[in-house]
């Protein structure tokens, strides 16, 4: 069984639309049939992307080789045609969602720009701009409709850079990224895994990986290792420490694996920076 609850296709004239922006089509429903799938590869629809945001229960998308389980909030982005196929998978009983399918040069070159950048999958909050404006449209097509192509692209174009700012800019600040990226500054002196740190953020490990590595410009653990390296050359001044009483106070097990992640970075051991006179103590050295 399907429910469609809305569901709107547009054909107006008007070859700005393809130059530009305009939306091909726009809905909400919600899907109970495993029977429900799209390919990529099989449509007919071409130079589109489709936007299609989880409300609630769960779907999946595979993207080439890899499956990707969408549950609240989880938003995909694909172009049409690509080698990518959602559905609902066999474990779920139901799959609520809207979606919007936007074409036109400009739509589909920012688009497309932006999954090569940012990737397939994101996360918003339903309170996020770009959500929030695809049911604002919707209730304008439920009560009023639309009649004129400039129109629709205004709305096309709109919804695009909502979308685009989003992506961009905001949502790192709508996730858990920053009490993630606080807690490794404040418990960097324990046993971290990975594991660890994604728990604090709430979000999927791919996911998760992928934000951070996008917004702090390098991986979780990565950052957790520069947290270590800073504290350890403060500790260094204090030469009543040995080099084994730092490792541990900056999170490393034994001093050994301490001194070769030390050198990897600084090309010079810490017992060697300590007591070099060639090398001024700072408190913060910034590593690429």
């Amino acid at each position: 069984m399907t429910n469609h609850q809305q569901s709107y296709g547009f054909k107006f004239k008007g070859d700005f639309q393809q130059r530009i922006a305009s939306i091909h089509s726009i809905g909400k429903e919600t899907q109970t049939s495993t029977h429900y799938q799209w390919d990529g590869l099989k449509r007919n629809e071409t130079g589109k992307v489709v936007f299609q945001y989880t409300l609630a229960g769960e779907g999946a998308i595979r993207i080439d080789d890899t499956i990707i389980l969408l549950k609240a909030q989880d938003a995909f982005l694909v172009p049409l045609p690509s080698d990518h196929c959602y559905y609902l998978p066999e474990t779920s009983d139901a799959w609520s969602f809207v979606y919007i399918t936007l074409y036109g040069d400009e739509a589909v070159r920012l688009l497309t720009g932006a999954i090569n950048t940012y990737g397939h999958i994101f996360k918003l909050k339903r309170e996020s701009r770009p959500i929030h404006y695809l049911f604002n449209l919707l209730d304008k097509l439920s009560s009023t409709g639309m009649s004129y192509g400039y129109e629709l692209s205004r709305h096309a174009y709109t919804f695009l850079m909502e979308l685009l700012q989003y992506i961009e800019h905001d949502q790192a600040q709508d996730t858990e990224l920053p009490q993630a990226v606080a807690f490794i500054e404040s418990h960097f002196d324990q046993d971290l895994a990975l594991s660890d740190i994604v728990a604090i953020s709430g979000l999927s490990t791919y996911y998760f990986t992928r934000l951070f590595n996008q917004t702090m410009g390098e991986t979780p653990i990565k950052y957790l290792t520069k947290v270590r390296l800073n504290e350890a050359l403060t500790l260094l001044q204090d030469h009543t420490l040995t080099i084994e009483d730092i490792a541990i106070r900056v999170g490393f097990n034994e001093a050994n694996y301490f001194s070769k992640v030390f050198k990897k970075a600084l090309d010079i051991p810490p017992s060697q920076y300590r007591n070099s006179r060639s090398f001024m103590p700072v408190n913060q050295l910034f590593l690429d």
